[in-house]
């Protein structure tokens, strides 16, 4: 039992309010990054898709919540070079790990409280 309270105690700490595990973590727990990782499962999607895909979403949340995904190193971006350029977003493989863990909590808020 000391253990897991130690645990949890470390864990706090990594996310004290002036370290970065806060910053990612208020990234990945937002109402559009959750999403966002979530609708990734599925595997890499351009812009359009994904604003099409998440409902309510502006494109200014949408430019904002992907460009802090890709710094925390959840998203990649990839560029391809054509007229337009034709940009697409993916998970990385730490993404998938909390975007199937994120995905199971909105799963349990579909089937309990909604």
């Amino acid at each position: 039992m000391q253990a897991d309270q130690d645990t949890v105690a470390t864990t706090r700490e990594r996310l004290h309010v002036d370290c970065a595990g806060a910053e990612i973590f208020s990234h990945v727990t937002s109402r559009w990054g959750m999403l966002v990782l979530a609708e990734l499962l599925d595997g890499p999607q351009r812009f359009a898709a994904l604003r099409d895909r998440i409902d309510g979403i502006s494109e200014k949340m949408l430019s904002q919540n992907l460009r802090d995904l890709v710094a925390d190193g959840l998203l990649t971006r990839t560029v391809e070079p054509d007229t337009p350029p034709k940009v697409s977003y993916q998970l990385t493989p730490p993404g998938r790990e909390l975007a199937e863990k994120l995905y199971a909590v909105l799963e349990w808020i579909g089937h309990n409280l909604l």
